[in-house]
């Protein structure tokens, strides 16, 4: 357990330095052990979404909305990624989710943004 928690910290690190990719491999060898880890999930989906790696991203998004439709930031994170791969009908409904969960900025401007090009 005590290298899990050393290595979660250390891919938290290099996403925090700038480096998704490597926090990726980290944090997926994380999850492998503990797949049930939310926290560790989120921070993989960030990084996935940080690299460019979509489709993770939203794999591993939709576990933890599926999980906890209640977490605000995994539905705004889900539509973001939804809107990053053009699918702007599938992303509003998670953005607009988010949005009525939370007041932060970010979440209603996205939900203005995507009804915009509806």
């Amino acid at each position: 357990m005590t290298d899990m928690l050393a290595e979660y910290r250390r891919g938290v690190l290099y996403f925090d330095a700038g480096d998704p990719l490597e926090a990726a491999k980290i944090l997926s060898t994380v999850l492998d052990e503990e797949p049930g880890n939310a926290e560790v999930r989120l921070w993989l989906a960030r990084a996935y979404f940080a690299s460019a790696q979509l489709n993770r991203a939203e794999q591993h998004l939709r576990v933890l909305v599926d999980r906890d439709p209640s977490d605000h930031y995994a539905c705004h994170l889900l539509g973001r990624t939804l809107e990053r791969q053009n699918r702007p009908k599938d992303a509003l409904p998670y953005l607009r989710l988010a949005a009525a969960m939370s007041s932060v900025p970010d979440y209603s401007a996205a939900v203005r943004r995507i009804a915009g090009t509806d």
